[in-house]
């Protein structure tokens, strides 16, 4: 989950939900690879006040071969909603190999989706679009002002 990343103790938790799903309940298929395949709304409260700007970082911990990234996303300006198609931000790489959200698709079973939010009290300016999860966690560790995080389901039919 955050084997490379350290956040402060003191670190303020981020409320992170969606109007899509329920945490630890089944994502709906129109935001997954059998369905049109984009970010579901995602709702956030409990900003620190001096949030400068949002990371957020989307894997499957069930992965076959490890943590599967689906979305690694940077420079967000704060806001509390975050709407699909309608997000502004520096894109990095993920394990599909695309600069972009690509939503649960599950190989077999039910695997767990973490939609992990950041809220860093400055932008990420020298971070490529190259930029890969463990990348994104090392440059925004000194950073984290707060994080939160939502868990959704996906099983294929």
């Amino acid at each position: 989950m955050l084997a490379n990343l350290s956040i402060a103790t003191n670190t303020t938790t981020l409320e992170v939900t969606s109007p899509a799903f329920t945490p630890n309940s089944f994502i709906p298929e129109q935001y997954t690879c059998d369905g049109i395949n984009e970010l579901p709304e995602i709702n956030i409260s409990r900003l620190p006040a001096d949030t400068k700007s949002l990371a957020i970082i989307v894997d499957d911990p069930d992965g076959l071969v490890g943590t599967w990234v689906h979305w690694v996303a940077w420079n967000i300006h704060p806001k509390t909603s975050i709407k699909p198609n309608k997000i502004r931000a520096k894109q990095g790489i993920n394990d599909f190999g695309m600069h972009k959200y690509c939503g649960p698709c599950p190989p077999n079973g039910t695997h767990h989706y973490h939609y992990k939010v950041y809220a860093l009290d400055t932008f990420l300016f020298n971070l490529d679009t190259n930029c890969t999860k463990y990348q994104l966690e090392k440059a925004m560790s000194p950073h984290i002002l707060a994080f939160g995080t939502l868990v959704g389901l996906y099983k294929r039919n």
